[in-house]
C-alpha cells in the first residue's frame, strides 16, 4: 500500500473554497459585503503572497460561521456546492484521485480550510479521509468559533499527517510511495517530507522550485 494525499483549493479544484465561501456569504446577504469582502480579500492576498498568519484567518473564518444556527449553514454549505463547488470538480482531478484508490492506496485529503467548509468537497471526490482546519463545536454541533489544534497549513501539515498516520499505526515513512499534490509554496515543507512530491498546477513559487529540484510538475486545469 501507499500513500497519497492531496491539497485541496487550486490542487484538486481550480478555485479557493475558503475565499468562495465567504463570497458566497455576500451573495446570500448573510454578511455585510463592504466590510466582509474587504477583509477576505485581504486574507487572499496575503495567502498568495504567501504571508498569511493562519490563525488570525481561522479565527476570521471561524467567527463568521459562529454567527449562524449550523442547520442553516448546512443548507447554504448544499448551495454553495451545487452553485460553486460541483461545477467546478474536473474528470481529470477526479481520476487521478481514482487511480490512486483503484490502486490500493491509502489516500487523504489534507487542506488548510476548516472541516466545515471542506468535508462536503472531499465527499464529493469520494475520499474518507480528511485532514482540515478543526472548528470546535458544541454537543449539538454548532460552531464555537474557536480552532481546535494547531493550523493545518506549512509545516502543520506535516505534523497532522504524522498524527493522523499515528492514529492508524502508520508512518510517513513506512510507505513504499508517499504522494502530495500541491499547488503552492506553502506547502514545500509536506512536500518535502514524502518520496514523490508532485506539484499540481503550480503557482509560480512552487514552479521554480519544483523545476530546481527536479520534481515532477503537472496541470489538472486548462484555467
Amino acid at each position: 500500500m501507499n500513500l497519497a494525499l492531496f491539497d485541496l483549493d487550486h490542487t484538486l479544484i481550480p478555485l479557493d473554497s475558503d475565499y468562495e465561501w465567504g463570497q458566497f456569504l455576500v451573495r446570500v446577504g448573510a454578511v455585510d459585503p463592504d466590510a466582509f469582502s474587504k477583509r477576505n480579500a485581504e486574507f487572499y492576498a496575503q495567502y498568495e503572497a504567501g504571508t498569511l498568519d493562519p490563525v488570525e484567518y481561522l479565527e476570521f473564518a471561524l467567527g463568521t460561521l459562529a454567527q449562524f444556527p449550523r442547520d442553516r449553514l448546512d443548507a447554504w454549505h448544499a448551495q454553495f456546492m451545487a452553485e460553486v463547488v460541483t461545477p467546478n470538480i474536473r474528470p481529470q482531478a477526479l481520476d487521478l484521485v481514482q487511480r490512486h484508490h483503484d490502486a490500493g492506496d491509502l489516500v487523504a485529503i489534507i487542506t488548510a480550510t476548516n472541516r466545515f467548509v471542506t468535508a462536503p468537497i472531499a465527499r464529493a471526490f469520494g475520499v474518507r479521509n480528511l485532514i482540515a482546519a478543526l472548528p470546535e463545536e458544541t454537543r449539538d454541533g454548532e460552531i464555537t468559533g474557536r480552532l481546535l489544534g494547531i493550523p493545518t497549513s506549512g509545516e502543520g501539515k506535516v505534523i497532522h499527517t504524522r498524527e493522523w498516520l499515528a492514529t492508524l499505526d502508520k508512518t510517513l515513512d513506512g510507505f513504499p510511495r508517499s504522494y502530495f499534490y500541491s499547488d503552492s509554496q506553502n506547502d514545500i515543507p509536506l512536500l518535502s517530507a514524502v518520496t514523490h512530491p508532485v506539484a499540481t498546477n503550480p503557482n509560480a513559487r512552487l514552479k521554480a522550485h519544483a523545476e530546481r529540484q527536479g520534481w515532477p510538475i503537472i496541470s489538472l486545469f486548462d484555467d
